[in-house]
């Protein structure tokens, strides 16, 4: 919304609502620094706002230093305040790489900034920064120099103490963090060489100086039972401990749900909702209905109230924003809530009453959403079913142990799957079939085996209801021009298309759509080689091309799903943007409007931000707990001969993943036959200079294991004709990490996953010599 300085701030209503004192809001701040065309001192602009008695001036101070940490205005050593996108300023989040450089990751979601290791010197991976644009690399990369960093995001972290020269250091076990951490003589706590220790900084880093820490707790030795998941969580900063102010406000919740507490809500504990989930599930936050209406269904989508519980402003709300999003490792869950809430008052288990937030939708027999609407109820899940066991009915007519009862609503929950997957092609959705795996174990915590996990019709059906809902409420929010986060999926950007489109043509294949092809397109090529013996090869090459999907306040769009507009609704147990667009729901059904509402656009921007970066840090701890437990699992396997798939093609190497087994490691190029090869980035592959021989991506490739680092969780394959160095002794060749992007496919969040690099991968030729 524009607004014109000298107007009425649109936004008072908001600001007197939360604080005693208010003052303009940051978007009229910002409205005014446009309009001024110029930087502003803190008595300039206290003038122009109407702030001028001490306490507003005050209050001002306290908005002006917030919205300068939060990236929106910059402060000159003048002291005088501008608007950063005024300055060719970018604001991001740093990711760190191993070899020292970085990127920066634009909130805004443009293409990534290159920071060299100089830069990287004052800062870690996750701190918040300012970088200005100080040209073009030969790779036609951005490159940029940081400016001001506006949070730091690593207070403490964990790794293997050593000391070398008397002089005592932490090595991050977070490879993304490429500093030691010194630790002085009096402040190593008794730690011992060689043992994990978690390290707080005292000193941030600066370009003269690494950072200093202090060891304020001693893990034990590397190879305990759940060591990695206790690295994982200090590594990337995940909080797991609740704060005593949260503990005080879950002592006050109430053992059930009070009758008192139904007022108001529609009386739904007589419709058959049911729950249908995975078979280790705890937490069950969806209930679904379904029943024909004429020639329409009825779909009840039932989702735990959970803002009824956690308002704002609380202990409860500000851990819960903190912790982003749940993260599920193997075998243990960090919960975004209690387990008082969200395995209790909020789960949604049978013959229990609990509160909900319903999405009622008519659905049309072209799978599109007549009408809609969102009301408060109140239920009693008439079943707690699997997806396996609702599979077994829909699938294959054996009722089980299912309530007779039941059947009929979940043969028309079926039916309109159907309707909906129906749909869901002719829109042009893209589906990738990428195998997902479990880790099962044994009674001492290590790795059984490795297993893959079939989809059926009952996680399909649970999904196209999920995204119904998603799509109701995202046009809800849109029409009331509420404050909300919105969960984008941008268009592929021009580049990827490019290098794709060169690549197909070398398949003989085409995209159609010119420079701004569209889920449609996708879909089409993808379904026109699905019969072909390299479809995994193409469709791999195809993933890779789209873009992270983030949350936003501006609605941009899902493109995997090929949807104009959509958000996150369905997961407030454990998603705090879902929990935000719940708030934003009940405000419109109690009467409010945007101007009422307790947030703004300036606080959605921040949350969305915030929990984007969450969601990646959850992927990274949990790719890298499991990364850890597959090195373990592989260590007594050195030397032994499996056949695989090429995963990646970079300049120095191949990755692999094991058939079977789904260990991911690395074969260097020096380990290849003694040849020059070189690197084409837009074909994918690794070509012998006087031999001939290709290395392609999704290539089949027999390899021996020839070493594994559990301590940098790495492993190192050869051809499986290549002699292998005994157990124990160090290679020469370098050794790579087993970071592998997973894209989930077939669910409301298509996109891939940011690849931890160990080295930055061409996206031009090289050559490297085998």
């Amino acid at each position: 919304m524009a607004i014109k300085p000298g107007n009425e701030d649109p936004y008072a209503e908001r600001e007197a609502a939360k604080y005693g004192t208010p003052i303009k809001s940051r978007e009229y701040i910002m409205a005014v620094l446009d309009a001024e065309g110029r930087l502003m001192s803190h008595k300039a602009l206290a003038e122009a706002l109407g702030h001028e008695d001490e306490e507003s001036f005050d209050a001002l101070g306290a908005r002006l230093r917030a919205m300068v940490r939060d990236g929106e205005l910059v402060r000159n050593r003048r002291g005088h305040y501008g608007l950063a996108v005024k300055m060719d300023l970018v604001r991001g989040w740093v990711s760190g790489h191993p070899d020292g450089f970085g990127f920066l990751v634009p909130d805004e979601g443009d293409d990534d900034v290159f920071l060299g290791a100089r830069e990287m010197k004052a800062v870690l991976h996750g701190d918040r920064v300012l970088v200005r644009i100080t040209g073009v690399d030969r790779r036609n990369r951005r490159e940029g120099a940081i400016v001001d960093v506006l949070e730091r995001a690593c207070h403490s972290l964990v790794g293997r103490f050593e000391v070398g020269g008397g002089i005592g250091h932490v090595h991050p076990s977070n490879t993304r963090i490429s500093q030691d951490i010194l630790v002085p003589p009096d402040q190593q706590g008794g730690a011992q060489p060689g043992q994990m220790v978690v390290v707080t900084i005292v000193e941030q880093p600066t370009k003269r100086s690494q950072p200093i820490g202090r060891i304020v707790e001693v893990l034990g030795d590397h190879m305990a039972p759940g060591m990695e998941i206790e690295i994982a969580l200090r590594s990337h900063d995940i909080p797991y401990v609740w704060p005593e102010t949260v503990e005080q406000e879950v002592e006050c919740l109430p053992a059930s749900v009070p009758e008192s507490t139904f007022a108001g809500r529609e009386d739904l504990r007589g419709t058959p909702l049911v729950t249908i989930d995975g078979v280790d599930s705890k937490d069950f936050d969806d209930a679904v209905f379904c029943e024909p209406q004429g020639r329409n269904w009825r779909l009840l989508v039932a989702i735990a109230d959970v803002a009824h519980y956690v308002k704002p402003h609380t202990a409860l709300d500000g851990e819960a924003k903190q912790r982003g999003n749940s993260v599920y490792f193997p075998q243990q869950v960090v919960p975004m809530l209690p387990e008082a809430l969200s395995n209790d008052l909020c789960s949604i288990r049978p013959a229990e009453d609990r509160l909900c937030l319903v999405c009622e939708m008519s659905v049309t027999p072209a799978g599109r959403i007549r009408e809609y609407r969102f009301f408060r109820g109140v239920m009693r899940s008439h079943a707690r079913l699997t997806y396996d066991q609702v599979a077994a009915l829909v699938e294959k007519g054996e009722r089980g142990s299912i309530a007779p009862a039941l059947e009929p609503h979940l043969q028309a929950l079926h039916a309109l799957y159907g309707v909906l997957r129906e749909a869901r092609g002719k829109r042009g959705a893209i589906d990738f079939d990428r195998p997902e795996t479990r880790i099962v174990f044994d009674e001492a915590r290590k790795i059984s085996r490795i297993e893959p996990t079939e989809r059926n019709d009952a996680h399909r059906l649970i999904e196209e209801c999920m995204i119904l809902a998603n799509q109701a409420a995202a046009d809800f929010l849109l029409n009331a021009e509420m404050p909300t986060l919105f969960r984008v999926h941008a268009p592929p950007m021009v580049d990827k298309i490019n290098d794709l489109k060169t690549f197909l043509r070398q398949m003989g294949l085409k995209l159609d759509g010119g420079n701004k092809p569209s889920a449609r397109n996708y879909s089409k090529l993808l379904h026109s080689v699905r019969a072909r013996p390299d479809y995994f090869l193409i469709e791999t090459v195809l993933l890779r091309s789209l873009a992270q999907a983030v949350y936003a306040p501006e609605n941009g769009g899902h493109f995997g799903l090929a949807l104009e507009g959509y958000a996150h609704f369905t997961s407030p147990i454990r998603r705090y943007p879902d929990l935000l667009v719940h708030r934003a729901i009940h405000h419109l059904l109690d009467g409010g409007n945007r101007k009422t509402f307790a947030y703004g656009v300036a606080d959605m921007e921040g949350a969305g931000t915030h929990c984007t970066m969450t969601e990646r840090r959850a992927d990274d701890a949990t790719r890298d707990a499991v990364e850890w437990l597959k090195c373990e699992y592989m260590m007594d396997r050195v030397g032994e001969s499996f056949t695989g798939r090429i995963t990646g093609v970079t300049s120095f190497g191949l990755f692999v993943e094991l058939d079977d087994l789904f260990v991911e490691g690395l074969i260097h190029v020096t380990a290849l036959e003694n040849d020059y090869y070189r690197f084409d980035a837009v074909t994918h592959s690794l070509r012998g200079e006087r031999s001939g021989v290709e290395y392609r991506l999704a290539d089949a490739i027999a390899i021996k294991v020839a070493r594994v680092d559990l301590d940098e969780r790495k492993i190192d394959f050869v051809p499986a004709e290549a002699s292998i160095s005994k157990p124990g002794t160090r290679p020469k060749k370098p050794v790579a990490k087993t970071k592998k992007a997973k894209a989930r496919s077939g669910g409301e969040d298509e996109k891939p996953k940011r690849k931890g690099k160990r080295k930055s991968r061409s996206r031009g030729r090289g050559r490297g010599k085998g």
